[in-house]
């Protein structure tokens, strides 16, 4: 079986910010990501960390007024100047939080996106990406680019795992990755077990993440074999983590039967 983060943004909602790391270890998981820590101060989320011995392993860079629908500046125009100030926020909370990796969000078009304005947007990306990869350098850090599906973030720039290898190969920073959730690539793309194997193997997927498909809870209900995709993940030779993504149904601990469900069906 792979090795499973719990996302501190998502699972655990019945407890207070600072009180899910707590309850992430008490249920067996080593380490966390979460989405924006910031707001719960940095330094108390990493006492919270400490206390319990888990590895943070990913956050995401601020990502602008998330609800007024902003997610993330990388590839907008004109949004440069915010975008720097994000990324420097966001290593500045790796480098206090001890998390390895930092997720750039790159930002949502509006109505009428035309070639033109596509263009724009891909060389400012290219743009920021490279920056920040320069910033990054040296500093034992990964940066990753998430491709999103258009259902839940309508607009996002970023939705197709072959977009998001090509910018990270123009780029080329071996610290800037892509961050493949399969939730989003099953909406988007579909036949998970044969998106692994083509994207995998490449060196360029820097974080996995998971949820159940379509309703993004628990990984053992929808339409994903998520048991036969751990399989493939395993064969595939992957030794990184595995982000658990999902909103749970009810508690989150009592969903996590999951874990157990889905190992002992590889056992039979």
């Amino acid at each position: 079986m792979p090795r499973f983060a719990a996302n501190l943004s998502t699972l655990y909602p019945e407890h207070a910010f600072l009180d899910r790391a707590e309850a992430a270890a008490r249920d067996g998981f080593a380490a966390v990501e979460c989405q924006f820590p910031y707001e719960h101060g940095i330094e108390r989320f990493r006492e919270r960390l400490d206390a319990t011995r888990l590895s943070l392993v990913l956050l995401n860079a601020p990502a602008g007024d998330w609800p007024r629908g902003e997610r993330g500046f990388a590839a907008v125009p004109g949004r440069e100047a915010e975008f720097r100030r994000s990324v420097e926020q966001g290593m500045d909370a790796c480098e206090r939080l001890g998390s390895p990796r930092l997720h750039l969000l790159a930002g949502c078009r509006a109505q009428g996106f035309d070639a033109a304005a596509h263009a724009a947007w891909q060389a400012t990306y290219l743009a920021n990406l490279e920056w920040a990869a320069r910033r990054a350098e040296g500093r034992g850090l990964t940066l990753l680019i998430e491709p999103l599906n258009p259902r839940d973030v309508p607009g996002y720039f970023l939705s197709r795992q072959d977009h998001a290898h090509a910018i990270v190969a123009a780029v080329g920073a071996a610290h800037l990755q892509v961050q493949m959730d399969l939730y989003h690539c099953a909406l988007v793309e579909g036949d998970l077990a044969a998106q692994l194997a083509r994207w995998l193997p490449g060196g360029r997927v820097g974080h996995l993440q998971i949820a159940g498909v379509p309703a993004r809870q628990e990984p053992d209900r929808g339409e994903v074999d998520f048991g036969g995709l751990f399989e493939r993940i395993d064969a595939l030779g992957w030794a990184g983590w595995v982000g658990c993504e999902y909103r749970p149904r009810a508690g989150t601990s009592e969903g996590l039967v999951w874990r157990e469900r889905l190992g002992a069906q590889r056992q039979r």
